[in-house]
């Protein structure tokens, strides 16, 4: 074996729902960490949600106040769908912020983690009308598979949980319209990396609609035919493509040597 292939790791195993608590714990935490260090924060405001196994609907959530940078496996809280703590902690919570996710986690079973970010570049994106325009090749993985919710205010209104989640669908990522950017998925690590690569695709948008020149736009033929290919749907032994599962662990475990040099303290 050679010397490069001693010092990397092998790859971390696909989340699995069988995860202990504290392996999720970690894994949220990392992700914290990753959000902070690529700038899609907003101070303490926005949320990541992991879902806890067990019969009764337990959730972690950052404590209100910590930055993303500040976040550890042991300060992440766990709240119950109503935002509100289920076991004591030396943190408050902000009940009104997980308004979006408690809806989510209430309506896809398949949602354990929702993400939610206030990035600006994702925010640019979503105060335009056309939202995010298929104008890069990142930007095709979402082609007719994000979804759009219109701004309704500042989401602290329970009445607003069923617009949204019907916005929704069974789509895995969401323009929130003069708001933000949010996606779901069955681990951290998949809705982190799906929210790197629309976050990275609003970033192409933004910086090629500042040219001022006409943007190329493909057909939808092609379109198609792309976000098939990047979201492995063709099944025909196509797997140049970041949403591929072995693609995604090893993406996952690259990003996991970086947020341990970066911010070891993520594990404690």
């Amino acid at each position: 074996m050679s010397t490069a292939e001693q010092q990397i790791p092998a790859p971390v195993p696909a989340a699995t729902q069988e995860q202990s608590e504290w392996d999720l714990r970690v894994e949220l935490a990392a992700v914290y960490r990753l959000v902070a260090h690529f700038r899609m924060t907003d101070l303490i405001f926005s949320h990541i949600s992991q879902r806890l196994p067990g019969d009764e609907p337990r959730f972690l959530i950052n404590p209100y106040g910590l930055l993303f940078e500040e976040i550890t496996a042991s300060n992440l809280v766990e709240v119950g769908l109503d935002g509100e703590l289920v076991t004591p902690s030396e943190y408050r919570v902000n009940p009104a912020g997980f308004v979006i996710h408690s809806a989510i986690h209430a309506a896809r079973p398949d949602a354990h983690c929702v993400l939610h970010t206030h990035s600006r570049n994702g925010c640019a994106v979503a105060a335009q009308k056309n939202g995010l325009q298929p104008v890069n090749q990142t930007s095709m993985e979402f082609y007719n598979r994000i979804a759009y919710h219109d701004y309704e205010g500042v989401a602290l209104n329970d009445a607003e949980k069923v617009r949204l989640v019907a916005d929704l669908g069974d789509k895995n990522a969401m323009i929130l319209r003069n708001h933000g950017l949010l996606t779901v998925g069955d681990s951290a690590r998949r809705t982190f990396l799906r929210m790197f690569y629309l976050e990275r695709a609003c970033e192409m948008q933004v910086a090629a609609q500042s040219t001022g020149q006409e943007l190329i736009v493909p057909s939808p033929e092609v379109c198609e035919h792309t976000a098939r290919q990047l979201n492995n749907e063709n099944r025909v032994g196509e797997t140049d493509d970041h949403d591929n599962s072995d693609n995604w662990d090893l993406a996952w475990t690259a990003l996991l040597r970086l947020v341990d040099r970066i911010a070891p303290d993520y594990r404690s």
